[in-house]
């Protein structure tokens, strides 16, 4: 199998890629955020035998020249390394620049010289902004109602003018809510779950009426996957939704009958996003993957629940439920 690079290897959606990746036979070097104390992210917790068999490039995405390096001897490329925490690009949008829009010219500039046979960048739902209609489909009109989704536009704008430009094989994968083990407690669905497995009676959230198109998190690495090998996908931006949405409040209050009954839910202010930077309502179409690749969900929404509450009762140790996570 080829060797393909994972940027981002060390986070949430991409050290679940990783190990997927593994499974099915590819050669994969893992670029992971370099820091001083030797740490890979969530890759600490594989397996020693499977992190054995991980080649691992610390560095910074950032960095043009870390990049290049990274990227030599990978005949594909998953793009996944990014700043995505929205409370956090309110007040520090130039990380957020450099990072997401400068990171991905790094890897496009790179792919360009190095002749890397196909580049997958990812995206986010959030690109969208509120729903002008539904399901959402790849036609969809685009809002920055965030810094975090304008930087996101801009990175996949990026990618296409490479693409039309250059004729770079890219790849825009653009998954909508991710959820499972090891997201951080930024994320709606680990803030619950952490709230009431640290016994809780008041689960502090934000607002309660939007909704959102949740994906199990071993789906949206198969949607990756199966995009990276399909033959119809250059050029193309393509969507991983479930095309099923639930409300944040809705969502709550299911997972509080499965862990403690007697919680109650309550606003907290500071977890409110500005009035027109709320993403009111996303419905995602899965239309367009199915069309041009082999991929299909394999795990239901209650299934993912329940996986992802048994892995935070074991892992607690990563949550700090006493204050909110930005």
């Amino acid at each position: 199998m080829k060797k393909v690079l994972v940027t981002g290897a060390d986070g949430f959606i991409g050290s679940h890629l990783v190990e997927s990746l593994m499974e099915k036979g590819y050669e994969v070097k893992a670029f992971v955020y370099y820091n001083s104390f030797g740490k890979w992210g969530w890759l600490d917790t594989l397996p020693k035998e499977k992190q054995k068999e991980i080649e691992i490039f610390a560095g910074d995405i950032r960095d043009p020249n870390g990049v290049r390096t990274a990227m030599k001897g990978a005949a594909q490329v998953f793009h996944l390394a990014a700043l995505i925490a929205i409370p956090f690009s309110y007040h520090s949008p130039d990380s957020y620049v450099d990072t997401n829009i400068k990171g991905t010219l790094n890897v496009l500039q790179a792919a360009r010289d190095l002749g890397t046979e196909k580049i997958m960048i990812t995206s986010t739902s959030e690109v969208y902004g509120t729903a002008r209609y539904v399901p959402i489909d790849e036609k969809h009109p685009f809002q920055g109602q965030s810094p975090y989704s304008a930087t996101k536009i801009g990175a996949d704008r990026l990618a296409e003018s490479f693409y039309r430009s250059f004729q770079l094989p890219v790849s825009i994968v653009r998954p909508f809510n991710t959820f499972g083990p090891r997201q951080s407690a930024r994320a709606v669905i680990p803030t619950i779950i952490s709230q009431l497995l640290a016994g809780k009676e008041e689960i502090k959230l934000g607002a309660l009426s939007p909704t959102r198109d949740f994906n199990y998190v071993k789906d949206t690495a198969a949607g990756f996957i199966a995009i990276a090998e399909s033959g119809n996908t250059i050029g193309q931006e393509i969507q991983i939704a479930s095309q099923r949405e639930i409300s944040i409040g809705d969502l709550a209050e299911t997972i509080i009958r499965q862990i403690n009954p007697d919680a109650r839910i309550v606003c907290d202010g500071q977890r409110l996003r500005p009035d027109k930077s709320e993403v009111d309502r996303l419905l995602g179409s899965n239309a367009k993957i199915k069309e041009l690749t082999d991929w299909k969900q394999q795990y239901t929404f209650e299934q993912g629940i329940a996986a992802t509450i048994e892995w935070m009762r074991r892992n607690m140790e990563y949550y700090k439920a006493d204050i909110y996570n930005v």
